[in-house]
């Protein structure tokens, strides 16, 4: 009996998905998340006192919440309860209170109920969980991709250690199909696959920072390909067939990677949005790096359209505030956006150009203007005596709030606004004080 009950528990563990069997047994093996599991920090120090009411965790899709989640199961000495938010309903929830408050008067052993995609519960539901939460029965560990200051009740939220995973980066992943491919207890270290560099890098950097996407390709890969002379060949192509994307010939070191941003830039510098989005579609679908390219379009937005429209790189700001935060897929409509506003604006490189030769003229040139004496800081009691500020003449004393006074030794003329959008009432706006103001 015990050799038949032994080979069924071994079919079951063969059966699990090779996300599932690599979950990490101890907080060593947790790959990215250094700023909660790193020893001493508060998440650490729970785990190891077993010493907290409720924790839930929040982040992207295969950052890690559910491993943790296991893993506290793991490391503390409480009964362990399971559900998702989808399928559960206040009846579970009530069903597995009373086992733990029967448990604690029976064994004084206390529970933890593991709740994945907390946010699906509604307020009923999250309601039906505050009373035992609150006498200390069971402790709540909810995962979700949903910022859960948005989606979980006060309440509950008040009561419990709130932390936020970030999206792993190429890095971690590489690591994680590394150790998926070495480990012979739970990976496929004990059957002779041989995965080329070129695969595990398009692997790495083709799942958006989700470890578990990553380990099913994989997986899919190894049990579908047949063995060549004993060994399992993992090519670029075998990935992509796993993951069922397209390949598109784009190097993100090298020369694929640098001429399609050229081709965004140039596209948004020429005023063309559908050729610019075109771009735009084929960097994130190549696994570009999001914020990579909300900062490329910030620059954009600053060098070639300036100050003919300054909303420009308002919008382009907000849009790299919005990806930070959405993430993928939904990033690229916000990128589309911005990249879409720029393409579409008057362009003006003079405030690019201005201080382009501004900095050549002190890079290039011996002299350095010495700040002038009515410019300098009077804000100290002996700057008087110095001289500093004597002759300054404050503009908001003065109709239109401007006088004319030398603010820079030697005459420069660095900025050239052009007549494009915006622009044009600059160019109006400096020509009338130059000409009607009296200093």
């Amino acid at each position: 009996m015990e050799l038949f009950e032994s080979q069924k528990k071994e079919k079951l563990e063969k059966a699990r998905p090779l996300a599932d069997r690599l979950r990490p047994k101890n907080l060593s093996e947790i790959v990215g998340q250094s700023h909660l599991v790193s020893e001493g920090k508060v998440l650490w120090r729970a785990i190891q006192s077993d010493n907290f009411s409720s924790i839930i965790f929040f982040g992207p899709p295969g950052c890690g919440k559910t491993a943790l989640g296991y893993l506290i199961a793991n490391l503390t000495k409480r009964y362990y309860y399971s559900l998702n938010a989808v399928m559960a309903n206040v009846n579970d929830i009530r069903r597995i209170t009373s086992e733990a408050k029967n448990r604690i008067e029976s064994e004084g052993k206390k529970s933890i109920l593991f709740l994945d995609e907390i946010h699906r519960f509604n307020k009923v539901q999250q309601d039906a969980l505050l009373p035992d939460v609150e006498k200390g029965i069971i402790s709540i560990v909810g995962a979700t991709v949903m910022n859960p200051f948005f989606s979980v009740i006060p309440p509950l939220l008040s009561r419990s250690l709130v932390f936020e995973l970030k999206k792993l980066g190429k890095q971690d992943i590489s690591k994680i199909i590394e150790k998926a491919l070495s480990d012979k207890e739970k990976g496929f270290g004990g059957s002779v696959v041989d995965m080329d560099k070129e695969a595990l890098d398009f692997l790495s950097g083709s799942t958006d920072g989700d470890a578990r996407k990553a380990l099913n390709a994989l997986e899919i890969a190894v049990l579908t390909t047949e063995p060549e002379k004993g060994k399992i060949k993992i090519t670029r192509e075998t990935i992509e067939d796993s993951l069922q994307k397209k390949h598109v010939l784009y190097d993100s070191t090298g020369d694929g990677h640098y001429d399609t941003l050229s081709a965004f830039i140039k596209s948004m510098r020429g005023s063309d949005p559908d050729a610019a989005v075109y771009w735009l579609a084929k960097l994130l679908y190549s696994g570009e790096d999001p914020m990579f390219i909300a900062r490329r379009i910030v620059i954009c937005a600053s060098e070639d359209v300036g100050n003919a429209d300054p909303l420009a790189l308002v919008v382009s700001q907000s849009a790299a505030d919005a990806v930070s935060f959405i993430g993928m897929p939904e990033a690229k409509i916000i990128l589309a956006q911005a990249a879409i506003y720029v393409a579409s604006a008057q362009k003006s490189n003079a405030s690019y150009m201005a201080v382009s030769d501004a900095w050549k003229d002190i890079e290039d040139k011996g002299e350095v203007f010495e700040v002038p004496a009515h410019l300098k800081d009077s804000s100290y009691k002996s700057s008087s005596k110095l001289g500093h500020g004597k002759g300054y003449k404050y503009p908001h004393s003065f109709p239109g709030h401007y006088v004319k006074q030398d603010y820079l030794p030697g005459k420069k003329n660095y900025y050239q606004p052009t007549e494009n959008g915006y622009e044009k009432k600059i160019t109006e706006r400096l020509k009338k004080w130059k000409t009607e103001s009296k200093g």
